[in-house]
């Protein structure tokens, strides 16, 4: 019984202290509630990209123009998406907190660079 208190007290101060390392590094980067600003670099037109709070992405051009559409996910650090548009899969980019704003470069897992600038939040909605 004993041994079973102090492995369970010991577990207890393990836990304690990794919780206390991961709250003194901060919340992870999350995309979900987010707009981007960018240059669409396929498409070659400037680009607005909300990702909503179930992380559903929406890309249009800055004259309205419908672009793209998906899902999009964290994966060990990179802002993974998924277009519903296309066949390609999945593309990871790099990324860190930036706030609305700044700006930030990224890279795609395919060696893509893209530069990329944080907006007030707005909601997009999918052309009727």
């Amino acid at each position: 019984m004993r041994y079973f208190v102090c492995l369970t007290a010991a577990t207890a101060v393990v836990l304690g202290a990794a919780s206390t390392q991961a709250a003194a590094k901060g919340p992870a980067f999350q995309l979900n509630s987010t707009t981007w600003s960018f240059v669409d670099p396929a498409k070659k037109v400037k680009a607005v990209e909300s990702i909503d709070s179930d992380g559903n992405y929406i890309e249009n051009a800055a004259t309205g123009k419908h672009l793209d559409h998906g899902t999009a996910v964290m994966k060990d650090g990179k802002a993974c998406f998924t277009s519903a548009m296309t066949k390609e899969g999945e593309a990871c980019w790099t990324t860190h907190s930036v706030k609305v704003g700044q700006s930030m470069k990224t890279v795609s897992d395919k060696g893509q660079k893209l530069t990329v600038t944080r907006v007030a939040y707005k909601p997009l909605e999918m052309p009727k």
